[in-house]
């Protein structure tokens, strides 16, 4: 089966999405919707076969296609996704689904009464290397997680209809969601500021405290000096350090502290409470992952949602849980 399928939108990470959708074999792109007369050009430019229009409604409209694919500014989702729905259309839309979880759980109610896939493009969860790390963690290689922390910094890209939490830390809370297998945070604290523009926090920490007593700290930034794109993870057995931007994108750390009984010699009078602590620090294992562009996974899943009715794994529920953690700050 070959899906057909309209573009929404071809912005910043738009032309990323359409190469992928191009190049997947098993869908075609037929339109693309775009209001920017330059970016309008740029797809006549690279993809000659595509026709391109300013009208959403063309597409609703257009009884042969099968899904939409929207790239378009945050305030924009939750109406465009239920237009969509509503006339039919499977949707995969750019994170975050909506601006609140209201909006979400109307975009499920919708999609599940029309018997439709409604997506969220969380691209993380198509890493190879997030999920690599999922399956170390659930076999409990590295022990029980104490804490996590994620860096997700740059100079860069100021946004002004979303401040960086919302822009960046998506990113960062729905792969803890997927790690921590959904888990619903006991506490949620945010502090952040704005310093370039008034009113839009451009860094902010976000600190989680999830069931048993696992510990999460989310920095991210539009002002920091170098791009940082690294979580660590802290487990009772080993560590592990993802980094985004190195060679080597997982390392495994067989290091910890240990606990063992004091010994009846032990001369050590300054620990008197029976207890000594082995600082261990064993081997560094970095694993040879295989590499597939993470946009090419989802796009590939979201056909397969389609075609063979396959779960989703970026659906509303995960999209709910996302934004109800976002939403300790409020939306722009």
């Amino acid at each position: 089966m070959n899906i057909k399928i309209a573009q929404i939108g071809v912005g910043y990470w738009g032309p990323n999405l359409l190469r992928n959708l191009v190049s997947n074999q098993h869908c075609t792109v037929k339109n693309v919707v775009e209001l920017s007369t330059k970016r309008k050009e740029y797809v006549k430019n690279t993809y000659p076969n595509i026709d391109t229009t300013k009208s959403f409604s063309d597409v609703l409209l257009d009884n042969e296609l099968d899904a939409v694919v929207i790239a378009t500014p945050v305030n924009t989702h939750f109406k465009l996704v239920c237009e969509a729905l509503s006339a039919g259309k499977h949707v995969l839309v750019e994170k975050p689904m909506a601006s609140s979880v209201v909006e979400v759980e109307k975009i499920e109610k919708l999609a599940n009464k029309m018997g439709l896939v409604a997506m969220v493009g969380h691209t993380f969860l198509y890493n190879s290397a997030v999920r690599y790390i999922k399956k170390i963690i659930d076999s409990g290689e590295i022990g029980k997680i104490r804490y996590i922390y994620t860096q997700r910094l740059n100079l860069g890209r100021i946004r002004d209809d979303v401040n960086a939490l919302w822009n960046l830390a998506p990113h960062d809370i729905s792969i803890l969601q997927y790690w921590l297998d959904g888990q619903k945070p006991l506490e949620t604290k945010y502090n952040g500021t704005s310093y370039v523009q008034k009113g839009i926090d451009d860094v902010s920490f976000l600190n989680l405290v999830y069931p048993n007593n696992v510990l999460a700290n989310i920095h991210v930034s539009w002002l920091d000096p170098n791009k940082v794109r690294r979580i660590n993870v802290v487990g009772s057995k080993k560590m592990i350090v993802y980094d985004d931007i190195a060679k080597d994108k997982v390392v495994i750390y067989d290091k910890g502290i240990d606990i063992i009984a004091k010994l009846e010699n032990d001369m050590d009078f300054d620990n008197l409470n029976g207890t000594n602590y082995y600082h261990r620090s064993g081997d560094a294992f970095a694993p040879k992952i295989n590499w597939i562009e993470p946009l090419k996974v989802e796009i590939n899943h979201f056909v397969d949602c389609i075609t063979n009715e396959t779960p989703c794994l970026t659906d509303p529920e995960h999209a709910k849980q996302v934004i109800s953690i976002l939403s300790v700050n409020k939306f722009m």
